[in-house]
């Protein structure tokens, strides 16, 4: 039986996507998990409202509000609670960071370029 190349190709690309997705997980041995407990307190000192931490892939998933009130979703190597990622829904009338403003504007990015080489 023939396998053509376009299923070989299928194949090798769903075993390497497969591997690549799993590089995306938290590694950290769980013996040095810090508690959810003291990620909690960290993030409520800073001035969020924390209504979920779970585990999810090897991380601290947590859901909630931050200091200015934007929803966030955020991810946490458990060992160094260190921020792995971080998604915010700016409300409405939110306030924005300006450092995030200014990273997406046109004169940012021409700052930027110019000390790149090309």
């Amino acid at each position: 039986m023939k396998k053509s190349p376009l299923s070989i190709a299928l194949i090798v690309t769903t075993l390497m996507t497969g591997t690549a997705l799993a590089d995306d997980d938290c590694n950290d041995p769980v013996a040095d998990w810090q508690s959810r407990e003291t990620l909690r307190q960290m993030l409520v000192a800073k001035g969020w409202t924390v209504n979920r931490i779970k585990v999810d892939e090897g991380c601290y998933e947590v859901k909630g509000f931050d200091q200015n009130g934007n929803k966030v979703k955020a991810e946490y190597f458990p060992a160094s609670l260190q921020l792995r990622k971080l998604e915010t829904k700016f409300g409405k009338h939110a306030q924005v960071p300006d450092q995030i403003y200014q990273r997406n504007t046109p004169q940012h990015t021409e700052q930027r370029n110019i000390g790149e080489k090309p």
